[in-house]
């Protein structure tokens, strides 16, 4: 498909990825080092006086590996909330960076958090819907039927609206996810002040409010000139990261005032020691809430993707989750923390097949298998929303004390936690474009196009289905009760 395969080819820019998808941007740790050392020296964005030691940085990574600009961007204007969610803390992990000073100049650093979104009211809820399932990244169809895109969000999200909204309501009416993601906005801000430079953070969403295009209106009233764009997903996965950067791919194509704009994109940062650590330390005070804690089953839920985008459509998001689980327990290990772990995957819709195991079949197993003590850690989230207090809080926890668990715990969103923000301020750092951004073609080589056969099949029973779907009120009612 084409959008898939864009976000996979053409957009893997920055982060170190498993070895085989280690294709992009290699570079010895050594021209690493110089590399990111000439362009600190000449960046306009640090503050007069600050210093930065980019060296000793750079050494320790796990890999060395060279952040490249992209022609691309995104962003929104904040409206930092009163109730806040998360503090900003001081952090934990922040290195005062030493060695070189510079001047402020006329370029302008703004750093974009790419987010799902989430209806903030009951009344946003089916528009919402609507926004996620017209998303070709979400519901794929063939070419000859994507003229059907909308038509069809518009009855999966009215057929879904109804529990939907009693969700939203068991968690307070809306989703908290917006005001979560303008606190990490505010508090990534300040760490990268901290940190001696300037930045202005902006926040935009997929699928509710802000938008894509109310975060470019911002920026480009802004006037920024050097742009990073940071996707709140820690794996790289096409309906996330990759969902969000082909609507910024096509505003870039179209509006002139990119063409003068330096862009990079951290694509994944899983990897992350930062993010690493936090993950381990959440994981660690959770356990100690147990009365046996080396007896406690530590049990990873994600969230899920069709088997297909995998298959066939080379996501590396399995890969990545699975590499990331392996650096978290390393380091619990490290710490003398031995417990079991499992991984499933959660929020599957629909009757194709989806990454395996399934929370809710793994949960009811470990119950059968004798296991007393859960800790839930959702691995996929570091923000708070439906899919943590409702789905996990309240599903999963009745799934597993009726399973017969009897001890439940569940490790909350990294949020605003400080060791974790400060990370990602030295990610953002770090992928500072230099002067002049480089735009990257890629092949638009569509899915279909290297199977025309299994295009000729979903065309034969996408009609079929699609001309049941609006001519038979019987079906339509089997898929409200039964898919959606």
């Amino acid at each position: 498909m084409e959008v898939m395969n864009s976000s996979l080819q053409q957009l893997k820019l920055s982060g170190i990825h498993q070895q085989k998808f280690r294709k992009c941007g290699k570079l010895p740790c050594q021209q690493v080092n110089a590399c990111l050392s000439n362009r600190f020296r000449a960046s306009p964005f640090l503050k007069e006086g600050s210093q930065r030691d980019l060296s000793a940085n750079i050494a320790s990574d796990r890999n060395g590996h060279m952040v490249k600009p992209l022609k691309q961007l995104l962003g929104m204007k904040r409206k930092y909330p009163e109730k806040m969610y998360c503090s900003i803390e001081a952090s934990t992990y922040s290195e005062n960076f030493q060695g070189i000073s510079v001047n402020t100049a006329e370029e302008k650093l703004g750093v974009l958090l790419l987010n799902l979104g989430g209806p903030e009211t009951l009344d946003d809820v089916q528009p919402f819907l609507f926004n996620l399932f017209a998303d070709p990244d979400i519901i794929r169809l063939p070419r000859l039927f994507r003229f059907l895109q909308k038509p069809l969000a518009q009855l999966i999200s009215a057929f879904r609206a109804p529990k939907s909204k009693e969700a939203y309501a068991s968690i307070g009416g809306g989703s908290p996810l917006r005001k979560i993601t303008d606190e990490q906005a505010h508090a990534l801000e300040k760490a990268i002040e901290r940190k001696g430079l300037s930045a202005n953070v902006y926040v935009a969403m997929r699928y509710w409010h802000p938008f894509t295009e109310e975060a470019i209106h911002q920026i480009k009233s802004d006037d920024i000139t050097k742009l990073v764009v940071l996707p709140l997903y820690p794996q790289f996965s096409i309906s996330t990261s990759g969902s969000s950067i082909r609507v910024l791919q096509n505003i870039f194509r179209e509006d002139p005032y990119f063409t003068r704009v330096a862009i990079s994109i951290i694509e994944s940062w899983y990897h992350r020691e930062g993010y690493i650590r936090s993950m381990a330390d959440l994981i660690e005070t959770e356990l100690e809430s147990f009365d046996n804690p080396e007896e406690v089953m530590i049990f990873f839920s994600a969230h899920g993707v069709p088997l297909s985008y995998v298959e066939e459509a080379g996501d590396p998001y399995r890969d990545q989750m699975e590499e990331c689980i392996i650096l978290i327990m390393d380091e619990l290990k490290s710490r003398g923390v031995l417990n079991n772990h499992t991984l499933a995957y959660q929020s599957r819709v629909g009757p194709v097949q989806w990454l395996k195991p399934y929370t809710d079949e793994v949960i009811v197993e470990l119950g059968r298998t004798g296991v007393k003590s859960l800790l839930t850690v959702p691995i996929s989230f570091v923000s708070e929303h439906i899919e943590t207090l409702e789905e996990i809080d309240m599903e999963y926890k009745h799934l597993a004390l009726e399973s017969g668990i009897l001890n439940w715990g569940r490790v909350p969103a990294l949020g605003c936690t400080s060791s974790f923000i400060s990370d990602l301020a030295d990610a953002v750092i770090e992928a500072i474009p230099p002067a002049s951004a480089i735009s990257i073609a890629g092949t638009n080589s569509n899915l279909d196009d290297k199977y025309p056969l299994k295009y000729i099949i979903n065309l034969f029973f996408g009609s079929i289905l699609t001309f049941f779907m609006v001519f038979s009120p019987r079906l339509a009612s089997f898929f409200r009760s039964g898919l959606f």
